[in-house]
């Protein structure tokens, strides 16, 4: 961190358990990460038991989020993000990709876990020449984040708001909705929207495996059809190729092969 930190992360390192598994770190399980434990392991092993496909769509998103965030920065001159729901901080952080291109780059991330918040004070490195703090704010409070992230980032200028792998953890779509419009508004022209979510219709074993973990009483997360996830960018002018399974969007490597989609939908936008 930088000294670009709110009162929150000033604050003495909370105490969190960890003999229940959580959500974030059997996320940063499957990602590669080493924040996480045993009962961790077991869950996200437990998950990729049932449907082992998992372990690809965390990654696939993860790099979905590395090469949206490169177009940011490098051919769309975007200097300041809003990472919301940030989530562990592991590989390819908005940050370490942002500012690998463009160390003057201004970041600001969001999440309400007193777990994600010890992490992150110990974890995100700024460069000299850039900034990035952490904000302990709810999803739930769009004034707040903008209120917040204000004392780092200039919102008169263009911001890329990311939102990855976040908006299934809001039950009622609408409100999901409201959250990213009311986001958007305190943004100028010339911001940009980043979204991956899970999708329904590619994956039916994704989508059962799913369902299951939600009933489970873990915290739940809800995918969504394909059309309820483009409908995030209603407004917006979408980069090419426009809102497709991540894999899709933009692939490194290009060739006969093409990579295969999954349950995992996103796309980047402009704010006109």
């Amino acid at each position: 961190m930088t000294d670009h930190t709110t009162a929150a992360g000033a604050q003495a390192q909370p105490e969190f358990d960890t003999s229940v598994p959580h959500s974030a770190r059997i996320w940063n399980y499957w990602l590669g990460g080493k924040d996480n434990y045993a009962v961790d392991e077991a869950a996200g092993d437990a998950y990729s038991a049932v449907y082992p496909g998992i372990v690809t769509i965390a990654r696939s998103s993860r790099a979905f989020l590395r090469r949206s965030i490169r177009h940011l920065v490098a051919e769309a001159g975007i200097r300041q993000f809003l990472d919301v729901g940030t989530g562990l901080p592991t590989v390819d952080n908005t940050h370490e990709v942002a500012q690998g291109i463009a160390p003057e780059s201004r970041i600001v991330y969001v999440d309400n876990d007193p777990m994600i918040l010890a992490h992150a004070r110990a974890l995100l490195r700024s460069t000299p020449q850039g900034a990035t703090s952490y904000v302990d704010v709810s999803l739930y409070e769009p004034d707040r984040i903008l209120a917040a992230a204000a004392e780092t980032l200039d919102l008169t200028r263009p911001t890329a708001l990311i939102l990855s792998g976040i908006l299934g953890h809001v039950p009622d779509y609408d409100e999901a909705r409201s959250i990213v419009r009311r986001l958007l508004d305190g943004l100028p022209s010339g911001s940009y929207l980043s979204v991956n979510d899970g999708s329904r219709g590619t994956d039916p074993d994704y989508e059962r495996a799913q369902d299951g973990y939600n009933e489970t009483g873990a915290v739940p997360y809800f995918l969504r059809p394909v059309a309820r996830i483009e409908a995030f960018f209603d407004g917006l002018e979408l980069v090419e190729p426009g809102v497709v399974s991540v894999p899709l969007w933009r692939p490194e490597e290009s060739g006969a092969d093409a990579p295969a989609p999954i349950g995992q939908h996103g796309g980047l936008a402009r704010k006109p």
